[in-house]
């Protein structure tokens, strides 16, 4: 009995590993990039980009956001944004806001 009960907690704490959000996952790899928003504004010249990583599903630090991409490439008008996803085994997760505009 305990060692079912072991075996059982093992799984539970393997299988809740870090994943990204992405439009297609890989159980053992993801690296995928994809569009996420697009305004009506010119085509871009400047290109943002701002990351958030996680380990194992129990730490997760980072600013992914839209104005932290913005500011980090001094756009002030948005054209399009994408996101970008990488994954390995689910141990070591990133995901990055890649942001283009003026």
């Amino acid at each position: 009995m305990k060692k079912m009960l072991l075996f059982l907690v093992s799984t539970a704490v393997l299988c809740s590993c870090g994943v990204t959000k992405s439009p297609v996952l890989g159980l053992a790899y993801t690296d995928v990039t994809s569009g996420k928003e697009v305004t009506s504004n010119e085509l871009a010249t400047r290109v943002g980009k701002s990351t958030a990583t996680g380990i194992l599903g129990l730490v997760a630090t980072g600013d992914a956001s839209y104005q932290t991409a913005a500011k980090n490439a001094g756009i002030t008008k948005i054209t399009h944004v994408d996101e970008y996803n990488y994954t390995i085994l689910g141990i070591y997760t990133k995901y990055e806001t890649i942001v283009y505009g003026e």
